[in-house]
């Protein structure tokens, strides 16, 4: 169960327990199977970081279509109270299959939904994932492997650039099959004067022993 307060007023919230260890760990042994997969990214070659992730090809994988689908309705819900609060007239369809409609008319037909894996040294820098001007705002993030017992470190980090502030840092804790939703690139926040805009970031700190597997669900398809 999602705390959709706590994404409300922190930018991100974690759902505990969304995938069982099995199915953990059977995502996670797609990672050798390049049929599974359309593109295959070093970080450290793009001044990333430091790690590998693979972008799956359509058709996705069954779990991971389902868990794209499953996830898509209510976060649109909030997606389109954020842009009501922000006054913006943009609001998202109610179907993910509407959404991804938008996106492939405009351009943005290639699948991002991600299988990242991390070994000892590697990190994510700090980033936003946006891959063309079609933006859903939100995205999930899911634990495959077991902290303490497949690795160590390896943290889940969030930055929020406040206006005229100093940023604010967040160190999620997760454990296997645990998905922690957040802010894609900005959110809304109530101020004295109204609403405003504040910028979110997210990586993961260096891994120090084993190896650690995540999941990404992205909504929004790339150009």
């Amino acid at each position: 169960m999602m705390d959709y307060e706590a994404l409300a007023a922190r930018g991100f919230a974690v759902a505990r327990n969304l995938i069982d260890p099995a199915d953990c760990r059977a995502l996670a042994a797609l990672w050798p199977d390049q049929a599974q997969f359309r593109k295959h990214i070093v970080m450290q070659r793009h001044g990333y970081g430091q790690g590998e992730y693979q972008y799956f090809a359509y058709p996705l994988p069954a779990p991971v279509e389902r868990l794209r689908q499953a996830l898509y309705p209510e976060l649109a819900r909030v997606a389109n109270a954020w842009n009501e609060q922000l006054g913006r007239p943009q609001r998202f369809p109610t179907t993910l299959k509407g959404w991804l409609q938008q996106c492939h008319e405009g351009g943005q037909k290639r699948p991002t939904p991600l299988l990242l894996r991390y070994g000892p040294g590697d990190y994510n820098c700090l980033h936003r994932d946006l891959y063309g001007e079609l933006v859903f705002p939100l995205q999930a993030t899911i634990l495959l492997s077991t902290p303490e017992r497949d690795f160590s470190g390896g943290e889940f980090m969030l930055v929020e650039q406040r206006p005229r502030m100093q940023s604010r840092g967040e160190v999620v804790p997760l454990g296997q099959g645990d998905a922690v939703i957040f802010a894609v690139n900005e959110r809304p926040v109530k101020g004295s004067r109204g609403w405003h805009r504040t910028a979110m970031r997210h990586g993961v700190s260096s891994v120090r022993e084993g190896q650690r597997f995540t999941l990404g669900i992205i909504f929004h398809d790339a150009a």
